[in-house]
């Protein structure tokens, strides 16, 4: 894959629940890019602190990517600081405000993962939702999302349960945006489903949207390779609009 130089638009990654730079790492071995920036979620209680933080210390421009829960944080960019974003990728992403009745379970699970820890959490919990079925059997991939669990650590996890708890719909981001746009979601997963994806699709709607067959929720590390083509086609055409503008 011919390596990009996008100097003047760094590519920020923000990841999701759970997840530290280890998501984009096999994502990244494919995808030759200059600058980029591999950030965790991990100090705030809401998408709107998590934007003005990241915002503050990002540069003057930027395209992002998030996944899942980075997702959300992402269109919060893009809804609070829409002059400085140059491109806008979301993945596995669910545009729509939490349902109330979400909030118990999910502080549940929180007090869940700190009695069982979090390699039989996920394991008992999660990795049944996780990935695709031919993935279910796959040691090194659940080993993998452990580990970046186990590295984020327990307070981080009830932080980033109660910026799920709170996100807002941020549809109307979406239907407001001049810049490239690209969706991409695994076609089984469970979590950030494909009507999500055709909700998001349906507020922007010349967004570019890549639905992964034989994929689950965690689409960077499922299919990594896939993940750079589409993200390498949408990095060409933010750096062609910003040459042009």
């Amino acid at each position: 894959m011919k390596p990009l130089k996008n100097e003047a638009v760094p590519l920020i990654l923000l990841g999701g629940t759970l997840c530290d730079e280890q998501l984009w790492q096999p994502m990244l071995n494919t995808l030759s890019v200059s600058h980029v920036q591999c950030l965790t979620l991990q100090d705030e209680e809401c998408a709107q602190a998590a934007a003005e933080r990241l915002l503050a210390q990002l540069p003057a421009r930027f395209c992002v990517c998030g996944f899942s829960l980075g997702a959300i944080v992402a269109l919060q960019l893009q809804a609070i600081a829409p002059q400085r974003i140059a491109g806008l990728a979301l993945i596995s992403v669910n545009p729509f405000a939490d349902l109330p009745q979400n909030a118990q379970p999910r502080r549940t699970a929180v007090e869940h993962a700190r009695a069982l820890g979090f390699e039989a959490f996920i394991t008992q919990q999660l990795w049944p939702r996780y990935v695709a079925g031919q993935r279910q059997n796959d040691a090194d991939l659940r080993q993998n999302i452990i580990a970046m669990a186990q590295n984020c650590g327990h307070e981080v996890f009830a932080r980033q349960t109660e910026i799920a708890i709170s996100r807002i719909d941020r549809r109307d981001a979406l239907t407001k945006l001049t810049v490239p746009v690209l969706l991409v979601n695994g076609e089984e997963d469970p979590i950030c489903t494909v009507e999500h994806h055709r909700a998001a699709h349906h507020a922007a709607p010349s967004a570019h949207w890549q639905t992964l067959p034989g994929v689950g929720h965690f689409v960077p590390l499922e299919a990594p390779q896939l993940t750079a083509k589409v993200l390498h086609s949408w990095l060409n055409e933010v750096l062609l609009c910003e040459l042009t503008h």
